[in-house]
């Protein structure tokens, strides 16, 4: 498969890369620095440049067409302000929808955030109330599009080595997960049909992967 992932540079995305690098795939990983190029490739990826804050959804297609799936795993990240959650982390997935439809790609994996469906209501803090908001919106809008989606919606991420365990469910209550983790489900997803209109959270559990993948689109 050609994989198309937003926000190569982020530790899932690099992760991402390296497994489906690793099984076969061909991985490119858009990236708004042209300094991480030399990560992407590390991690097997082809690096493009490519910002998703300031070019256009024709140009994008231009990049993704031809892949068999697209995958946003981009954000803003910490450190940026409310502005910046909208720009990137719903604004970029907005954008990455519009050139998968625009160039015929059909399958598109969201990494959300656990509890966006009830986006930034009840929060106190600012920022992370205007993140949950913009991750709602984005996830919405995917899910509103005739394509081929699934929303994963991961705990809090560590940086633990993965066990390739984890429980899924619509509402999985709190829970971290591993990166490495989160990652291998999203390979999972990409080859999984039946994970088409699919939204989950994910946290670290006792069922592998592909079994609790399994038990959820039955």
């Amino acid at each position: 498969m050609r994989i198309v992932i937003a926000g190569g540079h982020g530790k899932i995305a690099r992760i991402l890369s390296r497994h489906l690098a690793d099984r076969g795939d061909d991985v490119v990983g858009l990236i708004r620095n042209p300094d991480h190029a030399a990560d992407l490739r590390a991690a097997g990826a082809e690096p493009v440049v490519f910002d998703l804050e300031k070019g256009t959804a024709d140009e994008l297609a231009r990049i993704v067409e031809g892949a068999d799936a697209v995958v946003f795993a981009a954000g803003a990240g910490p450190g940026s302000g409310a502005a910046r959650k909208d720009t990137v982390d719903r604004g970029g997935a907005v954008l990455l929808a519009d050139a998968a439809e625009a160039a015929g790609v059909r399958r598109y994996v969201m990494v959300s955030s656990m509890g966006a469906g009830r986006g930034g209501a009840g929060i106190e803090d600012e920022v992370f109330a205007a993140y949950q908001e913009a991750k709602k919106a984005a996830d919405e809008d995917l899910m509103s599009r005739d394509l081929e989606w699934t929303v994963i919606r991961p705990g809090g991420l560590t940086d633990e080595p993965g066990t390739g365990k984890v429980t899924m469910a619509p509402e999985t209550g709190r829970g971290t997960i591993p990166r490495e983790d989160v990652a291998r489900v999203i390979c999972a997803v990409l080859d999984d049909p039946a994970s088409d209109g699919v939204v989950t959270e994910v946290i670290s559990g006792d069922e592998r992967i592909a079994v609790a993948l399994a038990d959820l689109t039955e």
